[in-house]
């Protein structure tokens, strides 16, 4: 039986073992997003676990998929997993006080001086401002990596460029409206930053490449490509809240 006669004949019985063999058939999108946030959330959960939510995140969107809309079961599949896995992460609630208090710290930072300056700041003159040594705001950015990148993925799920896929063939008017007028901001923010930022969140959110293959392609470190990474996230969010697309804390 083909995929899309399979698809035909779940939606109608809603078998339990049709249902199997459709789990059985997009496991491997779950590998694939699993594998991917494994790199990023690896030192602090199992990639099993990761692997399990995201199962979780696959039965879901087969539940609710709906086979007339206009829409490939692989995006709507991924959004779901994605969300899945995040939504979990987010209730171990791994994250320590003190960590969240120090992005948002380097973020005041950078607004701060963004507002005073007239442009981007320099990462010295972020870490002047924070009265903190150029080497301790670096090993701050990329402690603080993991983190900004788990929030920024949360908004993206939520309000940006995955939400708005499917809005657009199964949202209300005002939702495709909502979800496209906020993509551009997304555009937007994403061109205010330097060359290097832009190429690095190119390189991860569209290439899809690790740190370690970005640091190849960019000569640098995989460090120095996590503190890039953190600072244009950080970035992101501010343009963002300045927008209303995301509460300040």
């Amino acid at each position: 039986m083909n995929i899309e006669n399979l698809w035909i004949k779940y939606t109608d019985t809603k078998d339990k073992e049709l249902k199997k063999e459709l789990i059985e058939y997009y496991i491997g999108l779950v590998k694939i997003v699993a594998g991917r946030m494994y790199n990023f959330y690896g030192s602090k959960i199992e990639y099993d676990d990761l692997l399990g939510y995201g199962v979780l995140g696959l039965i879901d969107s087969i539940d609710k998929f709906d086979i007339t809309k206009n829409i490939k079961f692989e995006t709507y599949a991924q959004i779901r997993i994605k969300g899945a896995i995040i939504d979990n992460i987010r209730k171990l609630d791994w994250i320590p006080r003190s960590l969240r208090k120090k992005s948002k710290d380097v973020q005041n930072s950078i607004s701060f001086l963004e507002n005073k300056l007239g442009r981007s700041p320099k990462n010295e003159e972020i870490a002047k401002h924070l009265k903190i040594s150029l080497s301790e705001l670096e090993i701050l950015l990329s402690d603080i990596s993991t983190f900004n990148i788990s929030s920024l993925e949360e908004v993206l799920l939520t309000k940006g460029d995955y939400s708005s896929e499917i809005q657009q063939d199964i949202g209300t008017p005002e939702d495709i409206y909502e979800g496209k007028e906020i993509k551009e901001i997304l555009s937007t923010s994403i061109d205010a930053l330097n060359k290097n930022e832009r190429l690095v969140i190119s390189l991860y959110y569209y290439e899809e490449l690790t740190y370690k293959e970005i640091g190849h392609v960019m000569e640098l470190s995989e460090s120095r490509i996590s503190q890039i990474h953190s600072k244009a996230i950080l970035k992101i969010k501010i343009f963002l809240e300045k927008e209303g697309i995301v509460k300040g804390s």
